[in-house]
């Protein structure tokens, strides 16, 4: 652990709140201090009111807002004379302690602020840092885990017992803090929870954090807590039963189905096959991954425990159901259950599993898994692993402010947890038809034969994968990529294709005709064939063709396009009805004059033009609407295809052309 500290960047902020905002993003950098959205931080300083009135204010880190890229306007400023008469009530329920931190806002546009704005405010230094360091938090998920911290810092840290965040937290640090020299400590340890380092300046104060996990990590290492995982060496592929290195690509899409049923909502899950990942599942995971998570927080996104998965994980995942079940109704008080199917899961002895509403979603708890995975095994050599009990966990779980945080979903994108795969998506129709699907929810996967797919779509949602569709170890592999991304595919929109004019069929080169079928109608097929197992374990499954006018009304000169496209809207029609019996839709869009694509060169479109006896403008306005269909209007109807207006639509032709009074 080091400083990222630098003098000559620090100097360029002024202001107390911008110096906070800076080294707010040196600790939220660390995801081994802060990981999505945990920890907090705060700067004391003044603010001149509406009546010239000059008031303490307490800048802190706003609700919703992750360390690494909080902005000045990402901490709520709030009065701290109301927050310090705040400490002093007895009693103060959560609800009203988020409503009255709200009241004493000066600013009522900003984000609530942490539910520890009052420890914040009663801390008396200028600047606090608040960390969910890995460190400090693994020595005290161990046993003796409070004496192992007194071990480590002595009497220069004080020593807090877990207690729930908010009001309660704050009021014990207050009655405890009362007749304490604050000068003669370096920071406080809440226990299960995290560190607290603090100073009247922003340097000195974040670089004691460094210092004491620093401390932490050495101490670690002198205790033999060391983690040395040893690199897995992956085992053959084979393409005749479609294997990753590790595990079944369908038991992958099955147990992603299972889940998705037992949540009732599409679900993405990612399968974490990394060294940690794959030493961890080979533990004793019965006994150390179902103690609790690292700290009490992560419950929101990761559940209590893992469900975990040996050779029946319907079974598997039924008992974890049914357990979770029995764990709320042993702590319950009023609350209401919630979706009990698990947010992760463990495949004894190949890897891991997270589910999530979304990509964001399931990522977010892999990255915690791995942390607590790592915290673990370091924690079992310093005495073994201890968590927080059941009931501690499940009062952060159900506790009102923590699931605010979670609040939204009701309003989730339309294909929120879908995957769709796109093939031709580098350019034209079907890079709009990617982009549009992922910006209403989908996870996608986008191919093409253009390696700059794979620099347009490079984000933890969606993917470009080069692909040669005429190539099936080409599509197998995408199909992984897929897969293991996100857990299976749901939407499949087939569109990849070529335009292979010529004059007339004496002029029409073998080469051109072949390569026509190739890519215009084989590839479609290849398609199909590898990703038929898996539509059959998708969610709402449904396949988008994306054909051509030119199938009922073929054009002079493009003989070996317009056969193709026949036959690819043939073989749609053949997989409508294969396909059926397994709830999976197979819908085909007739395109015709989409000029926005890279098919429609200028020569090309000349050539066409000229073949009819138009001009340019003529051409691509010849339609009974006298518009222009552009790439977006194909995507927008590739996603009504694709969603709730097609649900009950299976070998149906559209086309999209403006509308045609003649044949061309």
């Amino acid at each position: 652990m080091r400083s990222l500290y630098s003098d000559k960047e620090a100097n360029e902020f002024k202001t107390d709140l911008d110096l906070r905002v800076y080294t707010s993003r040196l600790l939220g950098r660390d995801a081994s201090l802060v990981l999505h959205g945990g920890g907090n931080t705060s700067v004391k300083s003044t603010a001149t009111n509406l009546f010239g009135e000059i008031e303490e204010i307490l800048y802190v880190k706003g609700s919703g807002w992750d360390l690494a890229t909080i902005e000045a306007e990402g901490f709520a400023p709030v009065k701290m004379d109301m927050l310090l008469k705040m400490a002093e009530l007895k009693e103060l329920s959560d609800t009203d302690m988020v409503k009255y931190q709200r009241l004493a806002m000066t600013n009522p546009s900003a984000p609530n602020p942490s539910v520890e704005a009052i420890l914040h405010a009663i801390i008396p230094f200028k600047f606090v840092d608040h960390t969910h360091t890995d460190a400090v938090v693994t020595i005290t998920n161990t046993q003796s885990g409070e004496e192992k911290i007194k071990e480590l810092y002595g009497e220069t840290v004080l020593v807090i017992p877990y207690i729930m965040p908010g009001f309660v937290l704050a009021k014990l640090i207050y009655d405890m803090t009362r007749d304490v020299d604050w000068s003669k400590l370096e920071g406080m340890v809440l226990m299960n929870h995290g560190l607290f380092t603090f100073n009247d300046d922003a340097k000195k104060s974040y670089e004691k954090t460094i210092e004491l996990v620093e401390r932490a990590e050495r101490y670690l290492e002198t205790k033999g807590a060391n983690l040395h995982v040893e690199k897995e060496t992956s085992h053959p592929k084979s393409t005749s039963s479609f294997l990753t290195a590790h595990v079944e690509l369908l038991t992958l899409a099955k147990i992603r189905k299972e889940v998705s049923s037992l949540k009732g909502r599409a679900t993405v899950s990612i399968y974490n096959d990394s060294d940690l990942a794959l030493y961890f599942s080979k533990q004793n995971i019965e006994k150390i991954a179902t103690q609790g998570p690292l700290t009490p927080d992560h419950v929101i996104r990761t559940k209590r425990v893992p469900a975990i998965l040996g050779d029946d994980f319907r079974a598997d995942l039924a008992d974890f159901v049914k357990e979770y079940k029995e764990y709320f109704e042993a702590n319950r008080t009023t609350e209401t259950l919630l979706n009990p199917a698990p947010n992760f899961a463990i495949l004894k002895g190949q890897g891991t599993l997270s589910f999530g509403a979304n990509a964001k979603e399931a990522n977010i708890i892999k990255d915690i898994n791995d942390h607590t995975f790592e915290a673990i095994l370091k924690a079992e050599k310093l005495g073994g692993y201890k968590a927080l009990s059941a009931q501690h966990i499940f009062e952060v779980e159900y506790w009102s402010l923590e699931q605010a945080k979670l609040k939204g979903g009701a309003n989730a994108p339309e294909f929120s947890g879908k995957v769709a795969l796109i093939t031709g998506a580098a350019s034209g129709i079907g890079l709009a038809i990617a982009k549009m699907l992922n910006s209403r929810g989908a996870a996608i996967v986008a191919l093409d034969i253009n390696p700059e797919v794979e620099k347009i779509f490079a984000k933890s949602d969606a993917i470009g994968v080069k692909c040669d569709l005429t190539c099936s170890n080409d599509i197998k592999n995408a199909i992984e990529r897929a897969v293991k991304s996100f857990g299976g595919i749901d939407i499949v929109v087939s569109n990849a294709g070529i335009f292979t004019p010529s004059e007339n069929l004496d002029s029409l080169s073998d080469e051109n005709w072949q390569r026509s079928m190739d890519i215009n109608l084989t590839s479609h097929q290849k398609l199909l064939k590898y990703t038929a197992p898996f539509l059959k374990l998708g969610v709402d499954a449904t396949v988008i063709m994306v054909a051509s006018k030119n199938f009922p009304a073929p054009g002079k000169g493009a003989a070996a396009y317009s056969v193709a496209k026949a036959g690819q809207t043939q073989l749609a029609r053949i997989a409508a009805l294969e396909l059926g019996e397994f709830g999976v839709r197979v819908n085909t869009l007739h395109p015709h004059a989409v000029f926005d694509t890279a098919i429609w060169s200028d020569e090309v479109l000349a050539n066409r033009a000229k073949a009819y006896n138009m001009s340019v403008e003529e051409y691509k306005t010849n339609n009974v609407l006298k518009t222009e269909i552009k790439s977006d209007d194909v995507a927008e109807l590739v996603c009504a295809m694709a969603g709730r207006a097609f649900a009950k639509t299976t070998g149906s032709q559209v086309a999209i052309d403006g509308g045609s009074d003649r044949i061309i």
